[in-house]
């Protein structure tokens, strides 16, 4: 997986209450010139971003760029399934980016703008939340 931190200074995090609100960073277009920015706030894990990796880089065929926005390095963690109560934390089984609403996932260039709504569009049937196409 290329999505996974190579060290992370804590090997377990908590989950946290929830990220209410908007993004104040990464909200508008920076490399390149077609992107997709989030309507909802939600969890993107490391398999739904190489998902979307994958379907980007088959539309560009080594003509365009890709830059991603967001990187899983949140740890989530999971006991097993007949485990009872107690024993600590489980092990880390992935990495999640937590996405606000109104930031910018993935941006691309260097192809032409029909190709890239087609990218995109593909792309983001790939994630848990909705998305929109915006261009600069």
């Amino acid at each position: 997986m290329q999505f996974r931190p190579a060290k992370t200074k804590y090997r377990k995090e908590q989950r946290g209450r929830g990220f209410e609100g908007t993004e104040t960073r990464a909200t508008n277009l920076a490399f390149g010139s077609f992107g997709l920015k989030a309507l909802e706030s939600k969890w993107i894990n490391e398999k739904q971003l190489e998902a979307v990796r994958k379907i980007i880089l088959k539309y560009l065929k080594k003509g365009g760029n890709v830059w991603f926005r967001v990187f899983p390095q949140k740890p989530i963690t999971s006991k097993g399934v007949e485990f009872s109560m107690g024993g600590g934390k489980g092990d880390v089984v992935g990495y999640v980016a937590p996405v606000k609403k109104g930031r910018i996932i993935v941006e691309i260039d260097g192809i032409d703008e029909e190709v890239a709504r087609e990218a995109l569009r593909k792309a983001a049937a790939k994630l848990p939340i909705k998305t929109k196409f915006v261009k600069k």
